[in-house]
């Protein structure tokens, strides 16, 4: 398995070139074992809300179908991985990549991201 951070989901299902070519890469290797946390909805919904980002359907509706097209598992937010994001080192202060990154850890698994702080995370196997 592997997890996708919210702007590799939207890259791609936008089909943008943002993409690294070992991003790429690790998508086409992992079919079917692509995952993304619920953290990205919410991080989807609140770019919608304000007007940053133009969805032709509601978030939930939008992340169903995105994930139903491109083989992608949705991975629930529980009460272990809010409790490990508390306890990362200080590298990042966005509340949704430490859920992120937590979910990563938890499950054992690389996240693929462009975000550098992300990739300075000790115990953490990051693609780009």
């Amino acid at each position: 398995m592997i997890l996708l951070d919210t702007c590799v989901l939207l890259w791609l299902t936008s089909g943008s070139t943002e993409l690294s070519e070992s991003a790429r890469q690790a998508i086409g290797d992992h079919p079917g074992s692509l995952t993304v946390s619920a953290i990205s909805a919410w991080e989807i919904g609140i770019k919608a809300a304000k007007g940053h980002l133009d969805l032709p359907l509601p978030v939930d509706e939008w992340m169903e179908r995105a994930c139903a097209k491109h083989g992608i598992r949705p991975v629930a937010l529980d009460h272990k991985v809010a409790a490990l994001s508390t306890r990362l080192p200080t590298i990042h202060a966005d509340p949704a990549d430490r859920f992120l990154i937590a979910t990563a850890q938890a499950l054992k698994i690389a996240i693929i991201t462009p975000d550098y702080h992300i990739h300075q995370y000790p115990e953490l196997q990051t693609v780009w």
